[in-house]
């Protein structure tokens, strides 16, 4: 079985590595569970091990907000201690606290 201990938590705020966005995490995959044709139009230089985790994230740049898929290693925690501004926040997570995002939906 394979076991894999992910790095950020849900509602923690991290920042990709090498593009300028940052967002909040609200979904974690052990390892790579997009598809091939997403995986492939990675320019093959720059694409991330599959057998590591990947967050989904609520994702904010200068221009847009959007979902954003990362591999743990194209990420680095936010400590700026500022909040995301994303529309979609309120759906998951409570009020901005302590550098983070609270839990609060329901999960079956």
């Amino acid at each position: 079985m394979f076991q894999k201990n992910a790095k950020y938590h849900l509602g923690q705020i991290v920042r990709h590595r090498k593009h300028p966005f940052r967002g909040v995490v609200f979904d974690v995959d052990a390892m790579f569970s997009n598809t091939d044709a997403w995986y492939n139009a990675i320019p093959e230089d720059s694409r991330p091990k599959k057998d590591q985790p990947f967050y989904h994230l609520l994702a904010e740049n200068d221009q847009s907000f959007y979902v954003a898929y990362v591999s743990e290693q194209n990420l680095v925690a936010d400590n700026t201690g500022e909040p995301v501004d994303h529309p979609d926040l309120d759906e998951l997570f409570g009020p901005f606290e302590d550098g983070q995002y609270p839990l609060q939906v329901q999960l079956n």
